[in-house]
């Protein structure tokens, strides 16, 4: 895979890891009193997530299939069974890991796929 290819999956995969984060500030707003300062705070990180990703998504489009970056945003999935563990401390059964894993492998069929 030639350079350019590889740092735009890398920016990508930046990017998603950035826009699964807006996720964990949705669930916190959730836990907090409506319209209160850490709602609209958290609400606010969530709107700034959303305006990075739509700018960034962008300019990946430019380097990368659509099929290609679109299949890599299950990736998110996976980012969140991650943030669910370590902030809000939730269970990963294994059906979640299989889940995960077909995930994986779905993204490298499409990806290799398209490569060809």
């Amino acid at each position: 895979m030639e350079e350019s290819k590889v740092k735009s999956y890398m920016y990508l995969h930046i990017l998603l890891f950035i826009y699964s984060l807006g996720a964990v500030c949705s669930k916190m707003a959730g836990r907090e009193t409506f319209l209160s300062f850490n709602f609209i705070m958290l609400y606010g990180l969530v709107l700034a997530d959303l305006f990075i990703y739509a700018i960034v998504w962008q300019q990946i489009l430019k380097h990368l299939p659509l099929v290609t970056a679109y299949a890599n945003k299950a990736i998110t999935v996976i980012w969140g069974l991650v943030w669910g563990k370590l902030i809000f401390k939730e269970n990963i059964t294994i059906y979640n890991i299989v889940g995960s894993i077909v995930i994986i492998i779905g993204i490298y069929m499409v990806v290799s796929e398209n490569e060809n």
